[in-house]
C-alpha cells in the first residue's frame, strides 16, 4: 500500500502537508487539500486507523456491559450511549454477559490492554472490589444507584422511587402487596428491597417470602408470576414489578384467564416503554437514555460529578385500582 511520502510525491506537495490533511488540520489551502486527497485516491491508499489511534494513544472505542440486549432497559440506555458517542467520534463495543462473571472480565481486560478508551457497566456481577481493581487503566463509569464514590455512577434514586411506587399504592388502599426483581444481588434491587421491607415493617405487615419473585426480566417471567398468583391461597391486591416487561405479561396472561386488572389485581410497573403505554400500565418512568449520555459524558470529562441521580416520574394509567371507592 502507498504511504504518505509517495503521496507527497504524486501531489507535488511536502509530507508535512499530507500529513495535516490526513489529521483534518485546518490551516490547509483547499487548493492543496484537493490534490492530496486525489493523489490518495489514484493511489488507493486507505488509512491504517488503528495504527492511527494507537499513536494517539486512544482507540475511539468505548466498551459497553450489558447481560442482555433484548432487555429494553438495557438497550435504551446502549441509545443513549451511541448517541454521545456519535458525537466524540466513538465507536460501541458491545460486551454481552448474561451476567457471567467471567465475560465481565474479559470486558476489562480489554481496558487493561488499551483496546477500548473507557468501560461503561449497564449492570453487573462482578464485585465492587474486583471493577475498582482496573481503574488505572481507564475510566470505568456504573449506571447503578451506586453508595460508593471511587467510580462515576449515573442512576435514579432506586430506593426513593421503590418508596413512592408502595406509597401510592398504600394510598389506594393495598397494604397487601407483592414485588419482582430482576435479581436478588444487584445493587439497584438492593435498595428496592430496603425500602420494601421498612414500608411493610411501618404497616405491621409481614414480609412474605411467596410474595416475592426473583429472576424476573421478560414477558414470559410475568406470565409465569401470574400463573404462581392464580395458584396462591392467600393474595396480594397489588404488584410492584421490575419493569413494563413483566407487567405486559401479567397483564396479558390476566386477560387470557379472565383477572381483571385492576378491579381482582393492581399493578405498578417500572421504564414507561412504549409496551406500558399501549397496555395502559401504570409506571414509574425512567430517563433510561439520559443515563447512557451522561455515561459518555463521565467517559469524555465533561460531567464533573462522581454521581448523577436523574429525576424519575411516576405516571397512573389503568392497572391501579382504588380501594377506598370499591
Amino acid at each position: 500500500m502507498a504511504n504518505i511520502r509517495e503521496i507527497a510525491n504524486l501531489a507535488g506537495v511536502s509530507v508535512s502537508t499530507v500529513s495535516r490533511v490526513l489529521n483534518n488540520h485546518p490551516y490547509v489551502r483547499e487548493e492543496k487539500r484537493q490534490v492530496v486527497h486525489q493523489a490518495m485516491e489514484k493511489l488507493d491508499y486507505h488509512r491504517n486507523l488503528t495504527a492511527f489511534h494507537l499513536s494517539k494513544g486512544t482507540t475511539n472505542l468505548l466498551g459497553v456491559v450489558l447481560p442482555s440486549i433484548e432487555i429494553p432497559y438495557f438497550s435504551n440506555i446502549v441509545e443513549g450511549i451511541a448517541e454521545e458517542g456519535l458525537k466524540h467520534d466513538m465507536q460501541l463495543v458491545l460486551i454481552q454477559t448474561n451476567y457471567h462473571v467471567d465475560k465481565e472480565l474479559e470486558a476489562l481486560e480489554l481496558l487493561r490492554g488499551n483496546l477500548i478508551d473507557g468501560l461503561i457497566f449497564t449492570s453487573r456481577a462482578a464485585s465492587l472490589k474486583i471493577v475498582k481493581e482496573y481503574t488505572s487503566h481507564g475510566p470505568i463509569i456504573l449506571c447503578e444507584d451506586s453508595d460508593q464514590t471511587e467510580l462515576p455512577s449515573v442512576s435514579i434514586p432506586h430506593e426513593k422511587a421503590f418508596q413512592d411506587g408502595l406509597d401510592y399504592l398504600l394510598a389506594r388502599g393495598h397494604t397487601d402487596i407483592a414485588y419482582t426483581l430482576g435479581r436478588r444481588h444487584g445493587t439497584n434491587s438492593h435498595k428496592r428491597i430496603k425500602a420494601y421491607q421498612a414500608t411493610m415493617d411501618k404497616i405491621n405487615q409481614p414480609v412474605r417470602e411467596e410474595w416475592i419473585f426473583d429472576k424476573c426480566l421478560s414477558i414470559e417471567d410475568g406470565a409465569r408470576v401470574m400463573e404462581s398468583w392464580c395458584q396462591m391461597i392467600e393474595r396480594p391486591t397489588a404488584f410492584l414489578v421490575t419493569n413494563d416487561q413483566v407487567a405486559a405479561g401479567m397483564v396479558l396472561t390476566a386477560r387470557e384467564k379472565g383477572i381483571r386488572i385492576p378491579e381482582d389485581l393492581s399493578i405498578l410497573s417500572f421504564d414507561n416503554q412504549q409496551i406500558a403505554k399501549a397496555l395502559h400500565i401504570s409506571t414509574i418512568d425512567i430517563p433510561i437514555k439520559q443515563m447512557g449520555k451522561k455515561a459518555v459524558q463521565f467517559i469524555q470529562k465533561t460531567e464533573k460529578k462522581s454521581k448523577v441521580s436523574l429525576p424519575f416520574q411516576l405516571i397512573g394509567r389503568a392497572t391501579v385500582s382504588n380501594m377506598f371507592s370499591a
